[in-house]
C-alpha cells in the first residue's frame, strides 16, 4: 500500500512540474524588462474624458550593452636604488600611475510608437492631444507632446534611454496646447 502511494504522489508531482513548466517558459513579466533585457507590448488606447481623442502604440524596450572605457589611477611598487659611499641601497616606493580600463555597462533603450485619433475636428478645441511623461531611473522627468487637428490619425514616435516610467494622458486642445478633457495618467510601461 505505501509503494502505491508513493507511486500516486510521484506521478502527480511529475505530471504539475510538466504542466507547469510550459506555462513559466512563456511567461513575461507585464509592463517590464525580461532577464534577457527586452520588452514589447501595445499600450492603449486611451480616451480624452469626452472620449473625442484617442490614443494607442506599442512600446519595445531592448538592454543595450557596451564597454566604458576610463582612466584609473593603480598605486604599483617600484625599486628605487641609489649608491652612497660606494655602497648600492634599495628600497620600495609606492607610485601612481594611470592605467586605461574599461567595464561593462548597460543601458535600456526605449521606443514609443503610437496613433492619434481626433472623432472632432472642428470648431473649438478641435485638436487631440498626447502626452507623454517619461521619468528615468535617475528619477529625471521629461516631457513629450503630440497633437492631431485632422481627420486622419497621425502616426507619432519617440525614443530614450533608461526609463522607469512612461505615462500618457489624452485630452483636447486648441492649436498651441492642451486644456481639457485630460485622461489622467495611463501606464504605458514600467520597469521592475
Amino acid at each position: 500500500m505505501r509503494f502505491a502511494t508513493r507511486l500516486l504522489i510521484g506521478v502527480a508531482a511529475a505530471a504539475a512540474v510538466t504542466v507547469a513548466a510550459p506555462v513559466a517558459a512563456g511567461a513575461t513579466t507585464t509592463g517590464a524588462a525580461t532577464s534577457s533585457g527586452t520588452y514589447s507590448d501595445s499600450w492603449g488606447p486611451y480616451h480624452s474624458s469626452d472620449h473625442k481623442a484617442k490614443a494607442k502604440g506599442h512600446v519595445e524596450v531592448e538592454k543595450k550593452t557596451y564597454k566604458h572605457w576610463h582612466w584609473k589611477t593603480v598605486i604599483v611598487p617600484k625599486k628605487v636604488c641609489k649608491w652612497h659611499d660606494g655602497e648600492k641601497k634599495c628600497w620600495w616606493v609606492k607610485k601612481e600611475v594611470k592605467k586605461r580600463v574599461w567595464e561593462w555597462k548597460h543601458v535600456f533603450r526605449f521606443d514609443v510608437h503610437g496613433k492619434l485619433y481626433n472623432d472632432k475636428w472642428w470648431g473649438k478645441n478641435k485638436c487631440a492631444w498626447t502626452t507623454f511623461k517619461v521619468v528615468t531611473t535617475d528619477g529625471d522627468t521629461s516631457y513629450e507632446r503630440f497633437k492631431n487637428c485632422w481627420k486622419h490619425p497621425k502616426h507619432f514616435s519617440f525614443s530614450g534611454e533608461n526609463a522607469a516610467h512612461i505615462y500618457v494622458n489624452v485630452s483636447r486642445g486648441n492649436h498651441w496646447n492642451p486644456n481639457g478633457w485630460h485622461s489622467g495618467w495611463q501606464d504605458v510601461y514600467h520597469a521592475v
